[in-house]
């Protein structure tokens, strides 16, 4: 694996997960709180944490490949932490710009505008038509996105 790819794999691996794992988080929290206050300390815990645990399984990862070097191992290590950890960040501008169910439709719609980015990009570098490609990755964020509120929904009438 040489550098180029080993800070693909941890930027794409991280930018989808601080997109997705984000507004899960937000869209959960929401819907089961309606706190901005407990919605930004689940994206700040988000950036942190998450972040350390999706480089270690990367780190984790690339290593059980045969023919990693130690430094591609690295390169994706960090390339996952900060990516993840910056991308699960830029989600506090909304909640500190608008209310919150506003900064919550905002959130969707720049995770959506960022995993589509990356999918035409995906898209193109493989040869593939950009539109199955965003579809398909867009598809999976939105059950996701959907199954989150829905969660929250239950936690709220459940525990609340």
């Amino acid at each position: 694996m040489n550098m180029k790819q080993s800070w693909r794999t941890g930027l794409s691996f991280g930018l989808t997960s601080g997109v997705i794992t984000t507004l899960g988080l937000m869209v959960g929290l929401h819907s089961g709180t309606g706190s901005t206050l407990a919605v930004i300390g689940g994206v700040i815990t988000i950036a942190v944490a998450d972040a350390f645990s999706d480089a270690l399984g990367i780190h984790i990862a690339e290593e059980s490949t045969a023919g990693r070097s130690a430094l591609a191992v690295w390169e994706a290590t960090f390339a996952t932490l900060f990516s993840k950890a910056g991308i699960a960040l830029t989600f506090l501008v909304p909640l500190l710009l608008f209310d919150l169910g506003t900064a919550i439709l905002a959130a969707i719609g720049w995770g959506l505008a960022l995993i589509a980015l990356l999918s035409w990009h995906l898209a193109c570098n493989r040869g593939e038509p950009a539109w199955r490609v965003i579809g398909e990755h867009l598809l999976i964020a939105v059950v996701v996105i959907i199954t989150t509120h829905y969660i929250g929904d239950w936690v709220a009438l459940t525990f609340g």
